[in-house]
């Protein structure tokens, strides 16, 4: 893959888990550890991001630019750092299989 296929925007359905989740402010603050959907409204609820310190939350109105190289968020790093832990499998909206279902994968 060349560096022009890692700067292609990815859906929220396709983007690797994994990928290097960035502050406005250019900190790294962690990766994607999963898309959430939300079933009912069939749109992108926010992303569980896995931090040094454990999971976080964030939500989608925060999520900015997604490719396979980087997902951009709104918030800052303090504000990243600000947000609570998630415990383990728990945060709103459904799986990413239910991004698949809801796309008719």
């Amino acid at each position: 893959m060349d560096e022009i296929d890692l700067d292609e925007p990815v859906s929220y359905a396709t983007l690797p888990i994994g990928t290097p989740v960035v502050t406005s402010d250019g900190a790294t603050v962690g990766t994607v550890r999963e898309m959430r959907y939300h079933e009912r409204e069939q749109i992108l609820d926010g992303m569980l991001v896995e931090a040094p310190d454990g999971l976080r939350f964030v939500d989608a109105p925060d999520i900015g630019d997604m490719n396979r190289r980087k997902v951009d968020i709104a918030l800052d790093r303090l504000d990243f750092l600000m947000l609570p832990n998630v415990p383990t499998g728990g945060a709103p909206g459904g799986p990413l299989d239910n991004i698949r279902r809801g796309l008719g994968a």
